[in-house]
């Protein structure tokens, strides 16, 4: 590139940036002249997203399969247009609700007087999308926060370039730039969109680069909520049926080719059934898909690059001694696809980037356990994932693993089904995230909750107000002596 060139497009890129300061500023005055929209203008901000989405139904289907060189049609309504419309849906019907004035108590100190707890959008809502999921992980935050009463401006990924641009018409269609906008561009415009001032930010991607989205949101004081990743176990006890267990597995993992923030991300199976669950899950696997080249039921990896990651992955652990299953019936030639296999990963080790990276692809360790205490133990000595799946049908047992381990979400004997679970927040712990989104935690994150005190026509202040030394104040010490004493302790 000449000079030239450089300075044409270095100038284009700089109006670029500015252009996303502008529209901040647009969407922050818009904000200021109506602060704190009705009930029937978020459900017409609702309405029209939800028109929107049936509208481009078939448009998405299409886009999403031009990103992904391959994703199947059910795939996309069921982890992306279906959740939305029941998120949409689940607003609608509870928004008048969650929009009305909590009563809460007030203290002896301050009566007589009403103690209440509002809620007041925010503002404007930055949201930073991922690849894998380009439209739900995009919409499903900003349907909390339109039901919240913000206005948005969303980042698409560029590595889903046919989504960010669909996305952008779709919206731009349904909603003016002051209440939402859509921003495509490749990391520099990413790095600036983070920078900007929001009145909170929302971040779907690795936890690497959420610690830097968070310092860029640290200097304008910008609350975020993070929604990581890493390494989601699944358990399975020793008394499940280990065939249900692989079957229940292997739909899930396969989902979008286990490119899931919340894929399963190693099995923790009983050692003498680890060959048993093997055989089983690769067979169900194999079933689903018999073949995988150009059948379009079979998710496609979403680049070349993100394939020679997971192939570096599987060739880590083979040259460290795992022995690797892979489904793949037809054995077909996928060197020139971005089709890879579902491959389990026996006798992993510690030492293997299977155990150490979140994997996001089709691959699945299977690790041995002795006893269910030593599966808990390994499952606490990593960092907390994002999710934890279960399989056993006792009760107490499935107890003892929820209070014993900490994880954002948890499936008892499945996997991923609580994502779509309107009525669960969803979110991360520590390392794989921050915060909620969805249901009525969504509309509380994308709130301000605002403590108020309404006093009345007595003024009970006066009454004790210096000087100290009066009647009614030597009356309050005398009731709290009497109301405050000391307490038991075991």
């Amino acid at each position: 590139m000449n000079m030239i060139e450089s300075t044409a497009s270095n100038t284009a890129q700089t109006a670029s940036l500015s252009d996303l300061q502008l529209r901040l500023q647009q969407q922050k005055s818009a904000f200021a002249s109506a602060p704190m929209p009705s009930l029937k203008e978020r459900l017409n901000r609702l309405n029209r997203l939800h028109n929107a989405l049936l509208t481009y139904r078939e448009q998405i289907h299409k886009a999403i399969d031009q990103d992904f060189a391959g994703r199947a049609v059910a795939e996309t309504e069921m982890a992306e247009i279906i959740p939305l419309l029941e998120g949409i849906a689940y607003y609608r019907k509870r928004l008048k609700r969650f929009m009305r004035p909590q009563r809460r108590h007030a203290p002896l100190t301050v009566a007589p007087a009403k103690a209440e707890v509002h809620y007041q959008p925010l503002g404007v809502v930055g949201i930073v999308t991922p690849w894998n999921f380009p439209f739900f992980l995009a919409l499903s935050p900003l349907i909390g926060a339109l039901a919240a009463g913000n206005r948005a401006m969303i980042k698409a990924s560029e590595f889903a370039p046919a989504s960010g641009d669909l996305m952008r018409k779709m919206l731009a269609e349904s909603f003016s730039e002051d209440e939402v906008m859509v921003s495509t561009g490749g990391v520099e415009v990413a790095s600036e969109f983070t920078a900007l001032p929001f009145d909170h930010l929302v971040f779907t991607g690795s936890t690497q680069v959420g610690k830097i989205v968070m310092r860029a949101a640290a200097e304008n004081l910008t609350p975020v909520t993070l929604e990581l990743g890493g390494k989601s176990p699944a358990i399975i006890h020793n008394d499940f049926p280990i065939d249900e267990a692989a079957r229940r597995l292997a739909f899930g993992k396969c989902m979008n080719a286990g490119q899931i923030c919340v894929s399963p991300d190693y099995v923790l199976c009983p050692r003498d059934k680890v060959h048993e669950f093997s055989s089983i899950f690769i067979d169900a696997v194999e079933q689903a898909y018999p073949t995988l080249k150009d059948n379009p039921d079979y998710t496609a990896i979403i680049s070349d690059r993100q394939k020679s990651r997971l192939e570096r992955y599987l060739n880590d652990a083979r040259a460290k001694g795992a022995q690797l299953m892979t489904a793949d019936a037809a054995d077909e030639d996928l060197s020139k696809s971005r089709k890879l296999p579902m491959t389990l990963v026996l006798n992993a080790t510690d030492n293997m980037m299977v155990m150490q990276e979140e994997i996001f692809g089709p691959i699945l360790p299977v690790i041995p356990y002795d006893s269910l205490e030593e599966a808990i133990q390994l499952v606490n000595s990593k960092p907390r994932p994002l999710a934890l799946y279960y399989f056993d049908w006792n009760q107490g047992r499935a107890n003892t693993i929820l209070a014993t381990t900490h994880s954002g979400g948890v499936c008892i004997n499945d996997s991923l089904s609580h994502v779509p679970a309107d009525d669960l927040p969803f979110g991360g712990i520590g390392p794989s995230g921050m915060g909620h989104y969805h249901g009525e935690e969504g509309f509380r994150t994308f709130s301000k909750a605002k403590g108020v005190i309404r006093k009345g026509k007595i003024n009970t202040a006066a009454m004790v107000a210096p000087p100290w030394d009066n009647r009614m104040f030597k009356g309050l010490m005398w009731f709290m002596k009497f109301r405050f004493r000391p307490v038991k302790v075991d």
